[in-house]
């Protein structure tokens, strides 16, 4: 379980600050007396609210995560395709609104390495939440659901580092395509997978 605070609006202030920061300098090179200053506060305001410069990192990168899954979430909702491609359309899009630099969770864990770290569970938390979602959207169009998931991630995590170093245009526009080609050629596409029951009533062996 990780700690959270109750947000008053100093302390609102002051995450939208220090997200704002951190995503653009780097966690380590932002110090608390900077975060205070542009979000116009005290710095014993920032330590009353937050306790420590780690707790506001934490605080940083679960509202980051939790903002990520409500955008995602809507994507989901209104794919036409297959599901699974949607999240690398949201991820397009979500890089383009608020990840120009690359992955926040990627960038994060360059820094924190140390599992000790209050905030690392949060990084570590969210890989693994998609490799879970990856998994899930697959398993209605092929048995082997955990490799594609897997290989799916693979391609997720590589594009969103990709499009961060601005390696090539659309890197997750590519890796999209990419993935439509996985599924298409992933035993069982397009029919029953084994052990659910099809239009007719029978059960496939």
């Amino acid at each position: 379980m990780v700690r959270r605070i109750t947000m008053t609006p100093a302390a609102s202030r002051a995450l939208e600050a220090a997200g704002r920061l951190f995503y653009e300098h780097g966690i380590h090179a932002v110090g608390v007396d900077l975060i205070a200053a542009e979000a116009g506060v005290t710095k014993k305001t920032l330590y009353d609210r937050f306790g420590s410069k780690e707790q506001i990192v934490v605080e940083y990168l679960a509202d980051r995560d939790e903002r990520w899954r409500v955008f995602l979430d809507g994507y989901l909702d209104a794919a036409e395709g297959p599901r699974v491609l949607a999240v690398f359309d949201a991820s397009r899009a979500w890089a383009a609104q608020h990840s120009p630099k690359g992955c926040g969770m990627v960038n994060a864990h360059a820094e924190i390495s140390d599992t000790s770290h209050p905030a690392h569970p949060i990084i570590i938390g969210q890989k693994e939440w998609m490799l879970a979602l990856f998994t899930d959207l697959v398993r209605d169009v092929t048995p082997d659901a955990e490799r594609v998931g897997q290989t799916l991630l693979l391609l997720h995590e590589g594009a969103l580092v990709a499009n961060g170093f601005g390696t090539f245009p659309d890197a997750i526009g590519h890796a999209r395509d990419q993935a439509a080609t996985l599924l298409a050629a992933s035993p069982g596409h397009g029919r029953p997978v084994p052990g659910e029951e099809t239009p007719g009533g029978a059960v496939v062996g």
